[in-house]
């Protein structure tokens, strides 16, 4: 769980995920990696690391690297920690854009299907684009950087930007030497590592509530274009 600059929604965020009670066998541990943000975020983000110790891993980055390079850290420590070949990795952004509750119908997805697969939410299935032009062009530009994504992995991916991916913890180690993008390039970098890989990836349906630019939101139209520069660079 990358956070950068979220002190108004962390500790809500945090809350919604532990209130979650997952399904058979399932806990959650939450990786939370503080990117450098300002010091209301980092205070909020110490408190709640107190808070839940048994619960909850907090690491830092001293400066501010991007989204995909604080994913890297809490892949290697996640990489590191589990001991157990059934564990799997959900990426949860730090705003309140997806809701958690999503969670069980990422991991029973997985477990239907098959041992070897990743598992990507969708969030384009009904009606939840955001209203007004720029909803629009929201939707239509993440289609069209999925289908450029399908296009050079062979995919068949609805939502491939959407942030809920599902990485079992053995396809996490296959393949993290492959991630080196430090932004949002990371998430059509994903895809295509696992393309490579030959790890299957399926699609579930989940809950969007976006958010505006004025309200918080991040990614912006250079992310886009570096994004299908990545798409292009590794297929």
């Amino acid at each position: 769980m990358p956070v950068f600059n979220e002190a108004q929604t962390l500790r809500k965020c945090i809350d919604r995920i532990l209130s979650v009670t997952l399904e058979h066998s399932w806990s959650t541990h939450i990786i939370l990696i503080d990117d450098g943000s300002d010091v209301a975020t980092q205070s909020a983000a110490a408190t709640i690391a107190d808070h839940c110790k048994e619960s909850l891993t907090l690491l830092r980055h001293q400066v501010n690297r991007g989204k995909g390079a604080a994913l890297q850290t809490g892949f290697a420590h996640a990489a590191s920690i589990s001991k157990d070949r059934h564990d799997a990795i959900i990426i949860q952004d730090a705003d309140l854009e997806y809701d958690p509750q999503d969670f069980n119908t990422l991991l029973r997805a997985m477990k239907t299907h098959s041992a070897n697969c990743a598992v990507f939410g969708n969030r384009w299935h009904a009606g939840s684009v955001q209203s007004g032009l720029r909803g629009w062009m929201h939707m239509r530009t993440n289609r069209l950087l999925t289908a450029a994504s399908n296009l050079a992995t062979g995919l068949r991916v609805t939502d491939m930007e959407c942030c809920y991916k599902l990485l079992p913890i053995d396809a996490l180690r296959t393949i993290m030497p492959s991630l080196t993008e430090q932004r949002f390039g990371i998430e059509p970098q994903i895809a295509a590592a696992l393309a490579t890989a030959g790890i299957i990836v399926i699609e579930v349906p989940v809950a969007y509530a976006p958010r505006s630019l004025r309200e918080g939101k991040k990614i912006g139209p250079i992310d886009g274009l570096r994004a299908l520069w990545v798409i292009f660079r590794d297929r």
